[in-house]
């Protein structure tokens, strides 16, 4: 590691993993789920500081620090770090890591996905030692399914359990309001509540949307099919779906991932005013707006 490269800081947004899309295709024999999503990041999300320090200290900071209960060692910021090592070959650095906890925990948004992934790129910067790309992936993969898309955190499909993943498409200039209520639904339950596993996937993408518009007709016409189970199990889901949908100001509503998290698309000058009237009318809500991409 060179002296330059330690003395600074290296600090970077830990952005959260949305599901404009999520098909259910199919069900491995070990029992993992495939999907097909059309993902993307918006500029909303935790926060990963690594600064030297003379050993590996891990501090937890932010509204949500709280909500991770999980031992020292299962945190996936630290995984991040000795799995790294080990597949670099390089001693465990000495770094003070920073987590500032911004996103709901277990939210559909895959933020502690998105922290681990943004930790490796980091620890590539941090080092100056960079893996190839396939052992890059070979390791985000050995830490979650939806880390190895979190990679690179631009539009992309991602497919099987997470590990196919592709470009996708030019999104245009708008903006993202992201609500949760508050409460936590279990994956596991959610997908056991999954009346059918074997759904159509996505058709062929195109290569970009011109406009807002494009990309809501889009997606009026696919799915995210953990969404309907979800709200059967929550129903305080509905209710946030119910509240973007009733804004005009919003073009379209969805529920990300497993849930609880829900997003709604709208032109980017609108974000900000629908976040202020959503926390006027629900303040016990979990609420963020910024650009989608």
């Amino acid at each position: 590691m060179s002296v330059a490269s330690a003395a600074r800081p290296r600090v970077e947004l830990a952005r959260a993993k949305v599901n404009l899309t999520l098909h259910v295709t199919g069900r491995r024999s070990d029992g993992y789920h495939l999907l097909d999503s059309l993902v993307v990041f918006p500029q909303i999300g935790d926060r990963i500081s690594l600064q030297e320090a003379s050993g590996l200290d891990l501090r937890i900071e932010g509204p949500f620090a709280r909500d991770l209960h999980t031992p020292a060692g299962d945190n996936l910021v630290l995984k991040a770090i000795t799995s790294f090592s080990a597949s670099a070959r390089i001693p465990l650095p000495g770094l003070l890591v920073t987590l500032t906890k911004r996103l709901p925990v277990a939210s559909g948004v895959g933020g502690g996905s998105s922290d681990a992934a943004t930790t490796l790129r980091l620890l590539e910067d941090f080092t100056g030692t960079y893996l190839s790309e396939e052992e890059l992936h070979a390791l985000a993969l050995s830490l979650g399914a939806d880390v190895p898309v979190c990679l690179v955190p631009e539009p992309q499909v991602m497919r099987g359990i997470g590990e196919l993943i592709s470009s996708g498409p030019e999104l245009p200039a708008c903006g993202i309001v992201l609500v949760n209520p508050k409460v936590s639904v279990s994956t596991s339950d959610v997908f056991k509540a999954l009346t059918s596993c074997d759904n159509a996937p996505m058709p062929l993408l195109p290569e970009g949307f011109d406009t807002l518009g494009q990309l809501a007709a889009y997606l009026e016409s696919y799915r995210n099919d953990l969404q309907a189970p979800a709200v059967g199990l929550e129903p305080q889901i509905g209710a946030v779906l119910s509240a973007l949908q009733e804004d005009r100001r919003v073009e379209f509503a969805r529920m990300s991932g497993s849930g609880a998290t829900c997003f709604g698309l709208c032109e980017l000058a609108h974000a900000m005013e629908i976040e202020r009237s959503l926390r006027e009318a629900h303040p016990q809500w979990w609420i963020a707006s910024g650009p989608l991409a």
